[in-house]
């Protein structure tokens, strides 16, 4: 007798009435939350969701980008994050949010060590001041596919900018 194949449970995931779970939404409080994310289908697809606050609805901007690395299509999210944080929140204070750890990390390096530590990053993006993007933003890992509401959003963005 053939066993049975257990059927597959699939995960039911309560997403934060605002743009982050209220554990963490206290600590950034008052301040621009910008989350980005990465999508790889037929092209590579860049998303930023923007939010001038926690209360604040979403701005929304994607772009298209051919495929290349998953980590480089994420720094690319964030650094096409940053660009629209620049234009939407001129020298305010931000925090942007990936769930890509690699990116995070290699921005936090350049952000406190210096953008000459890095030269290939600076030679990616040699059209951007990234001395200036990085100036007045906070970068912080989020897990991915949890309950937070922006980097759902940013996921869906980024797959659809992909498709």
């Amino acid at each position: 007798m053939a066993k049975r194949r257990k059927k597959k449970i699939e995960r039911v995931i309560h997403l934060s009435a605002g743009p982050l779970p209220a554990r963490l939404a206290e600590r950034f409080i008052g301040q621009p939350l910008i989350f980005c994310d990465a999508s790889q289908l037929r092209h590579g697809g860049l998303a930023a969701v923007l939010f001038a606050h926690a209360g604040a609805d979403p701005v929304m901007a994607t772009r298209t980008v051919p495929v290349i690395g998953s980590n480089e299509l994420e720094l690319q999210a964030a650094v096409f994050a940053l660009e629209q944080a620049g234009l939407h929140f001129p020298e305010r204070p931000l925090t942007l949010f990936s769930d890509n750890q690699d990116a995070v990390t290699r921005l936090n390096l350049a952000k406190t060590a210096g953008l000459a530590q890095d030269p290939e990053l600076t030679g990616t993006f040699p059209a951007l001041d990234l001395g200036a993007l990085l100036a007045n933003a906070s970068i912080c890992w989020i897990k991915g596919h949890s309950a937070c509401r922006g980097n759902a959003l940013a996921d869906q963005h980024a797959r659809s900018a992909a498709a």
